[in-house]
């Protein structure tokens, strides 16, 4: 079997397994945020943190409650970083560094999971287990239940209510992702990837010493950080570590995992609105996307040229040869266009455009189906967009699902598609025009001005993952990339949930012959063209300066 041919079966594998799952797992996800009767586990959780889990929310009240339980979360992490030293289980490890400590508690917290860091030598268990994992596990909670929040916003009429944030925290999470992330776990476990609170070993011989190992809870941490489109891996290789991704079956397992909940929240949408159509609207939307990239990602990296690439059977630089071309690039795909960030090859090592389409990916921002939550309130704030853009044309006040959308709409919708690309390219001209931060480029030329440029479009999407060859572990990138992360997470939200306040608090407008069908593959086309002609005119003079230039040359 040829390895085109092997990638291709795969990508069919992997396609049907979203499919199988997309019903049962986005009709339980309705049900979750649905209102109901709470768990016995979740009744203790709402008295140790004071909350009454039936009290509506506005909007205002939501967002302070995202950022109270945020900003704990950041502190607690680094506080917990700080005192690392003369905590137990920390296999000897240092306190971190307060530049570092703050860069990885507002990665972690933001569901970015950037890591200028060794993971193995740096994190103890303590960190990973009660810090690390904890936060994979709730800031993915956060991000469902703001696009749950706007979803209401839609569904809901003369109201200015939109549920509440800690029942929706607290039940995404125990209701969710832990039950699929133990199960996830248990699949990885039995298929190689190790867990367990091992200490420092010496073992084998290279190139005349030993190598030091060091174990961990992996397989529970790379569960709920796939699942939870988190990305930050227990090593420092991420994913390409035989410890997290041992085999090719588990490449695959671990990209289901990452798609898995983002595909399968069109369907509660759909569900939550009255109207499982337009949740297929935007799954194929979403679909078409990422099957696009994916194609595109594949046909760069096995159109290889010279004897050498065609002895190894594609651009297998910075590659496993367990998963080969064909896996690496559904990886690399997947985790771009989700907010995850994990790798399983190095992106800097992929050729020039397929370097370029990994960034076009994140710049479009992760919405294909993008990260958990954050995908989906995203791509409807693109579909709102897209309605504005048809009601130009046709000379007609624009709706989506019963909903105006006037000036105020508009204006929370301009600014969240402004407040990441403006964070990215300021951040980046910043980062190549002082004296000091280049020295921070391995390379020179455009692709060191891709490393600096992948790092920014990585923070303030929330991804996490790097484009290899930048040293980030200066004062600089950790204080810069730890802005971009706050800003680009936190920013957005506020406007999405100022919008979903704002549609909640309309009546509903009747459907007539000239409304827009916004269930029609009409619109499907129409909202897939707004997303490629918004990102390409934002990003186009970065990216020609950088994978472009570097590509065509």
């Amino acid at each position: 079997m040829g390895p085109v041919l092997a990638a291709a079966l795969q990508l069919l594998a992997l396609t049907g397994a979203l499919a199988l799952l997309h019903i049962p797992l986005g009709n339980h996800m309705a049900r979750v945020y649905s209102p109901g009767k709470h768990l016995r586990v979740e009744k203790w959780i709402y008295k140790a943190i004071g909350a009454d889990p039936d009290a509506e929310m506005t909007w205002p009240a939501y967002l302070r409650g995202i950022l109270a339980f945020s900003a704990v979360g950041v502190l607690f992490l680094y506080l917990l970083q700080r005192l690392q030293g003369v905590l137990p289980g920390s296999p000897g490890f240092a306190s971190v560094g307060p530049a570092q400590s703050f860069n990885t508690a507002v990665s972690f917290v933001t569901n970015t999971n950037w890591q200028s860091y060794y993971g193995e030598q740096t994190m103890g268990h303590v960190v990973q287990t009660a810090g690390l994992a904890v936060q994979n596990f709730v800031s993915a909670a956060v991000g469902m239940a703001v696009a749950v929040a706007l979803v209401r916003g839609f569904a809901r009429s003369r109201t200015g209510e939109l549920g509440n944030f800690w029942s929706d925290l607290v039940r995404g999470t125990v209701r969710i992702l832990v039950p699929v992330a133990a199960v996830g776990a248990v699949v990885l476990v039995a298929c190689g990837a190790v867990q367990n609170f091992s200490g420092i070993h010496e073992v084998g011989q290279f190139m005349g010493g030993t190598q030091q190992w060091n174990g961990g809870a992996v397989a529970s941490q790379e569960a709920i950080k796939e699942l939870g489109t988190n990305g930050g891996g227990y090593f420092n290789a991420n994913s390409a570590h035989p410890f997290e991704n041992p085999t090719p079956f588990t490449n695959l397992f671990e990209i289901f995992l990452i798609l898995v909940i983002p595909f399968s929240l069109t369907r509660t949408f759909g569900v939550l609105v009255g109207s499982v159509r337009q949740g297929y609207a935007i799954l194929a939307t979403t679909v078409t996307v990422w099957l696009g990239f994916t194609a595109l990602m594949m046909w760069t990296e096995f159109a290889h040229h010279g004897p050498a690439l065609q002895a190894a059977g594609g651009a297998m630089e910075g590659k496993e040869v367990r998963f080969g071309v064909g896996g690496s690039s559904v990886f690399a795909v997947a985790t771009t266009l989700t907010s995850t960030g994990a790798v399983d090859s190095f992106h800097s090592s992929f050729t020039g455009l397929g370097g370029g389409i990994t960034m076009l990916s994140m710049m479009l921002g992760e919405i294909a189906p993008g990260g958990t939550g954050s995908g989906l309130y995203g791509i409807l704030i693109m579909a709102v967009i897209a309605v504005f853009i048809a009601g130009l044309m046709v000379g007609r006040t624009p709706e989506y699902l019963g909903k105006k959308i006037g000036g105020r709409e508009m204006k929370l919708a301009a600014c969240y598609i402004l407040v990441t690309p403006a964070l990215v390219l300021v951040f980046t001209a910043a980062s190549t025009a002082l004296p000091t931060p280049p020295h921070s480029m391995l390379n020179s030329g455009a692709h060191g001005f891709s490393e600096v440029l992948y790092a920014f479009t990585s923070a303030a999407n929330n991804n996490g993952s790097a484009f290899a060859g930048l040293n980030a572990d200066t004062d600089w990138f950790n204080t810069t990339t730890g802005l971009a992360m706050l800003l680009g997470r936190f920013l957005p939200m506020v406007f999405v949930l100022a919008l979903a306040g704002s549609l909640a608090g309309q009546k509903p407008v009747p459907v007539t012959a000239g409304t827009l069908r916004t269930e029609k593959p009409l619109f499907t086309g129409l909202l897939v063209g707004a997303i490629l002609i918004i990102t390409g005119l934002t990003y186009f003079p970065a990216l020609a300066l950088g994978p472009l230039a570097e590509g065509l040359a």
